[in-house]
């Protein structure tokens, strides 16, 4: 039976999850589990990821994130890749790693983000991995309640599911984690967790604006886009940019035509839903040639900030102003 498409919501949040192949214990071993991070922390940079909460048990994971106008897929489909492939290329193995594709449910119901917090958190005292969460190096509680430098979770956005105000808010976090561990059997008291951040004063906890997410009548503040295609879109963004497409398609390397070859293609494949063989048949050229140019768009947007504001402002314009 053919798997169903996946509906993906700009802003949205998801609580995504999965296991190795045969329940392998590959996160058992640190350099394996922190090459994981890694890529989770290069993606939520690339992607414009919120994550409130992220665990790595031996054989399996668990993220909460709020993404950003680019697919999950693209992102989750990019860390199960590559850790696959070097992972087998390191233990000189071929096949399958992980048992399925990335399994995703979106957090839709209001106050439901808490719960799916604590069990991300409490899952490797659930496992009996460890007796306190703050004992597991490889989850986000820990990054909570000690500050620790770099983190991968964000932890305002994480707190604000449990106060408005940072002692509020870490009060009932740190007490909801404290029952949990009662309910799993971990009786512990509230003296027996690490030291964690003093708060010398209170301070109200601010929601990260600047990218899309749902309102509380479930709807998307991300905008609407037209669904255009390959040829439409090649057509209309190179006008927008002031290149024609035959010199998009051609082989030059002029700076102009080398970066919107870029712009284009990066934005097309990260927002606009293109596929690859679809924009190669227009610009005369294979998927993987299309691919690797969108890839250093995207590492150019990375990396370049005038670039980035171009490739913002093509995207505002083809919304609000179609041709």
């Amino acid at each position: 039976m053919p798997r169903a498409p996946r509906v993906f919501v700009e802003g949205g949040i998801y609580h995504v999850y999965n296991r190795f192949g045969s329940g392998e214990a590959v996160f058992a071993e640190p350099e394996m589990a922190l090459e994981f991070i890694e890529l989770l922390r290069f993606v939520k940079q690339r992607d414009g990821w919120t994550v409130f909460a992220w665990a790595l048990m031996p054989n399996h994971y668990h993220v909460a994130i709020r993404s950003g106008s680019v697919p999950i897929s693209n992102g989750f489909h990019y860390i199960q890749g590559t850790f696959s492939r070097r992972f087998n290329r390191s233990r000189g193995r071929t096949g399958a790693l992980w048992q399925s594709r990335y399994q995703a449910k979106p957090v839709q119901e209001a106050g439901y983000l808490d719960r799916v917090i604590l069990y991300i958190h409490l899952n490797p005292v659930a496992g009996g991995l460890v007796k306190h969460p703050t004992d597991h190096v490889f989850a986000g509680h820990r990054e909570i309640v000690k500050g620790v430098r770099n983190p991968l979770v964000d932890t305002d956005e994480s707190l604000l599911s449990f106060g408005e105000t940072e002692k509020v808010a870490r009060k009932a976090y740190l007490a909801a984690i404290r029952l949990g561990c009662r309910e799993l059997g971990r009786d512990l008291q509230s003296g027996s967790e690490a030291p964690g951040i003093w708060i010398r004063a209170d301070r109200d906890l601010a929601p990260d604006d600047t990218g899309p997410y749902v309102d509380v009548l479930g709807t998307s503040t991300g905008p609407e886009r037209r669904g255009l295609s390959a040829d439409k879109f090649i057509s209309e963004g190179a006008r927008r940019l002031g290149i024609g497409v035959a010199d998009l398609a051609s082989r030059g390397r002029r700076r102009e035509v080398v970066e919107a070859r870029r712009l284009l293609l990066a934005l097309g494949r990260e927002r606009w839903g293109q596929k690859a063989t679809d924009l190669g048949a227009i610009l005369d050229k294979n998927a993987d040639m299309i691919g690797y140019l969108a890839r250093e768009g995207i590492r150019q947007r990375l990396e370049d900030e005038v670039f980035a504001e171009r490739y913002e402002a093509l995207d505002e314009t083809m919304i609000s102003d179609p041709l």
